[in-house]
């Protein structure tokens, strides 16, 4: 029986167009912690939901307050192994299409050109009342001047630009509103109990169409926007494999699972389909 990365290579080979959907564990290399363990079971206190987001004015104050000191691990988060080889790997013509379940840019950032971030990105704001876009790191400069005393909290980065920043008065953190508007500021990411836009979400399904197979990365498939991907495959008769620390929630419809880091599995991959290439 061969080695894991050879029969990965050799299941490259036979799906040459690829539909590549990853997840935190792609991104844990550079520093940016994930929400599951190996269980694929929460690791810390559930995200703020959408809901709690939009109805509650003290939800919002300690969501930004927290960013501001979680952002600046997101911000200077720099793409790792993974990401280098699922770049190359594009290069080389062997993905049609990767979604991603991050929210750092760190595929784009890489060289990765065909990505669908399926919940958004966590680098832009959006105003809720007149729609009008910021970019994260402008907001963090008014949030840093409207809030002086905050920039210096120790607190541990969590995942999607977060902090464990606890036993805190939130109170007087003072939120900016929109630059145009003074409107309610959101993330523009797809926060938990919120659905994926549609046109986003069609324009993925639409990639899987046109691919081979389905090469999972780092991703427990906790969340149904990711695991309908492998799902929608199963039922059309294209093979699903894996890499990833764990249990998936797909595992009963995998072709072929990897349980290794990310980083190693796809920079071997990447390797052996460039010597191929090159022959």
């Amino acid at each position: 029986m061969p080695d894991p990365i050879t029969a990965l290579a050799g299941f490259v080979d036979a799906h040459p167009c690829l539909f590549v959907l990853t997840g935190a564990g792609v991104s844990t290399g550079s520093g940016i912690p994930g929400y599951r363990d190996r269980e694929g079971q929460w690791q810390r206190k559930q995200p703020v939901t959408h809901q709690e987001f939009l109805g509650s004015e003290a939800v919002r104050q300690r969501y930004w307050a927290r960013s501001m000191i979680g952002f600046e691990v997101m911000a200077g988060a720099v793409p790792n192994a993974a990401h280098r080889a699922l770049a190359r790997l594009e290069q080389a013509g062997r993905i049609g299409q990767l979604v991603t379940q991050n929210v750092d840019g760190l595929h784009q950032h890489a060289g990765s050109v065909r990505v669908t971030e399926l919940h958004g990105s966590i680098r832009q704001v959006v105003c809720m009342d007149c729609g009008v876009p910021e970019a994260r790191a402008d907001l963090q400069v008014r949030l840093t001047q409207a809030n002086p005393a905050f920039p210096g909290r120790l607190a541990a980065p969590a995942p999607d630009g977060d902090a464990d920043l606890e036993a805190v008065d939130f109170a007087e953190f003072a939120v900016p509103g929109c630059v145009r508007c003074a409107g309610m500021l959101k993330p523009d990411v797809v926060f938990y109990g919120a659905s994926v836009p549609r046109a986003r979400a069609d324009a993925a399904m639409q990639a899987l169409l046109n691919a081979d197979a389905v090469l999972v990365a780092g991703s427990s498939l906790m969340v149904y926007s990711g695991y309908r991907f492998c799902e929608r495959a199963h039922a059309l008769a294209k093979p699903v494999v894996a890499i990833n620390l764990g249990r998936t929630r797909a595992d009963a419809l995998l072709h072929l699972k990897i349980e290794q880091e990310c980083a190693g599995v796809l920079s071997a991959l990447a390797a052996r389909c460039a010597a191929v290439v090159s022959l």
